[in-house]
């Protein structure tokens, strides 16, 4: 079955503690602090992967959760940075945030986006001796990463996709195009989902077609599942309009339109081929007047019999819009490529780790925050814990 939404929770790791550590060595009996730094936490990072087509390997409200960074330890030796959680996608998935704000769009093969970061480090103890405090029995603990839900929405990237009503011949011609072999029946509503085909030439170039579900009058409003296969038409950059010739064929072509039109998203805009499919069937096909300016040719095929179908396949190679180049904008971003970070909330307040227990030091949060930030850091039940003036063992 073929999936084009999933959820997922991403966290990213937290950042390693600083190393609360003295040096001690023979002949060294007050060698000072050397606590090393923590290292930072892992990132949830995303990739588009070409070989991929679908979002099928997600589970439903699946987690997914980056490497915490190590501790510092003695020696001056720094923790080691948390491994990222890198998850491969198919080209062409939005992300987006639980507020409906666009992430990011993996438009192209290899565009990567971070949607959320590992946390800071804590610093180890060397890094908080002054000569009036020569032997700071305190250390940093580091920051959690951040987290967020996450809706991923696969928009097929097609170099031209197949439009028209349920029963016109979408997917018999899509197998006498390409190499793909979509479920044929002569019944509406064969096709399911979104089905992509290879296109050859006779020179090696190549084209991907997408066959969409058929659209039914309302679709633009959601209508069946309108809304759904529409958006796999929007990334289309030619429309192969498919009519059943043995129907009213001004009456068809125009339904489908207004569904278009009324969609938005500039799928009316795009450029056209309208195919009088089944000549077959009928002894003379019906006129169509392409006096539109979007229909660039008219071709009547019959998929039963091969009739125009070379014609038709040239036709594509012909009149279909060359793909933009990927360039790079002021902001060193990759065009196609949208990544909008979230701001880190900074917290007012920072946890230390002692050598008695814990230290909160700045403004003191809630108590159900500051015990889930005490024990995310690892304090256990028991633990002493200094704040302000305060000092408490931590229920």
């Amino acid at each position: 079955m073929f999936h084009d939404r999933a959820r997922i929770h991403v966290q990213a790791g937290r950042g390693g503690d600083g190393g609360l550590s003295f040096r001690r060595e023979k002949h060294v009996p007050k060698g000072g602090p050397d606590g090393g730094d923590g290292g930072p936490g892992g990132d949830v990072v995303l990739v588009a992967d070409a070989d991929l087509r679908d979002l099928s390997g997600f589970r439903p409200n699946q987690r997914v959760r980056a490497g915490r960074g190590g501790a510092g330890r003695g020696a001056l030796k720094h923790g080691a940075s948390g491994d990222d959680a890198e998850l491969r996608l198919p080209v062409g998935t939005q992300v987006f945030d639980e507020d409906e704000r666009l992430l990011a769009d993996l438009a192209h093969p290899g565009a990567r986006a971070v949607v959320a970061r590992g946390g800071a480090p804590g610093r180890g103890n060397k890094r908080f001796a002054t000569p009036t405090r020569q032997a700071p029995r305190f250390a940093e603990t580091g920051l959690p990463g951040e987290e967020l839900w996450l809706e991923l929405r696969l928009k097929l990237l097609a170099d031209a996709a197949l439009v028209g009503f349920p029963n016109a011949g979408k997917s018999s011609l899509l197998r006498r195009i390409s190499n793909a072999k979509p479920k044929v029946a002569d019944y509406p509503f064969t096709t399911l989902a979104p089905v992509l085909g290879t296109v050859d030439a006779p020179d090696g170039r190549q084209l991907t077609v997408a066959d969409v579900p058929g659209l039914i009058e309302g679709a633009s409003e959601g209508v069946g599942l309108g809304h759904e296969f529409l958006a796999h038409l929007e990334r289309a950059r030619l429309l192969v309009h498919v009519i059943d010739v043995s129907e009213d064929v001004d009456e068809r072509f125009h339904a489908i339109d207004r569904e278009l039109a009324e969609y938005g998203a500039g799928l009316a805009d795009l450029p056209q081929i309208v195919v009088l499919n089944k000549i077959d069937l009928v002894d003379e096909p019906s006129p169509f007047a392409a006096g539109d300016p979007r229909i660039l040719r008219v071709y009547a095929v019959s998929c039963a019999t091969g009739a125009g179908i070379d014609e038709l396949k040239r036709a594509l190679f012909e009149l279909c819009p060359a793909a933009p180049d990927p360039v790079v904008d002021e902001g060193a971003l990759v065009d196609f490529l949208v990544y909008r970070p979230r701001p880190r909330r900074e917290r007012g307040y920072r946890i230390f780790r002692t050598d008695r227990g814990f230290r909160v030091e700045g403004a003191r949060p809630g108590d159900e925050e500051l015990e889930q930030a005490l024990r995310a850091a690892g304090a256990r039940t028991g633990t002493e814990v200094e704040v302000g003036e305060e000092t408490f063992e931590l229920a």
